[in-house]
């Protein structure tokens, strides 16, 4: 008999964890996350000088300003943008909303993700997004630059 229960707990477990959700659940607790809170970390970095490598309010650079918005929500990505956007599952631009990640090509011709920034909201179609640029820090650009409407890969939802 515990073997069937313990069998049946566990595929459960499986296929609950296949649904689909509009919120994610922290990887070290049960708590559900939702996109306004992780956007709502992200926010606080707003104006943060760049830094190659930093995670914290003295400098940030695109990848470190987009894991430490979700790691303080107890959700951990990995470190490069790269990596990163093999996480989550992708979602077109049309369908991206608040709290996914939006990922780009911008320095080298091999066409290898080379930054990212995390979508704070999603108005008539237009689509913002915060990220860390070397120039200007931490900013808010909108996905009708040339630039990043040029240079868009993919966007992934993790929610």
């Amino acid at each position: 008999m515990n073997k069937s229960f313990f069998l049946l707990f566990v595929i459960t477990l499986f296929l609950g964890a296949c649904t689909s959700t509009k919120e994610a659940f922290s990887s070290n607790s049960k708590s559900i996350i939702k996109p306004k809170n992780v956007v709502d970390n992200a926010l606080k970095y707003l104006g943060t000088r760049y830094r190659y490598g930093g995670t914290s309010d003295k400098g940030m650079d695109c990848s470190g300003l987009v894991t430490t918005a979700f790691k303080e929500q107890n959700i951990t990505l990995p470190r490069s943008s790269r990596d990163m956007a093999k996480a989550g599952k992708e979602v077109t631009i049309e369908n991206a909303k608040k709290g996914d990640i939006v990922f780009f090509v911008i320095r080298n011709r091999k066409k290898i993700i080379d930054h990212v920034g995390l979508i704070t909201s999603v108005k008539n179609g237009e689509v913002q997004f915060i990220h860390s640029t070397t120039m200007r820090g931490v900013i808010i650009s909108s996905m009708y630059e040339n630039i990043w409407k040029n240079t868009f890969v993919k966007a992934v939802t993790l929610f």
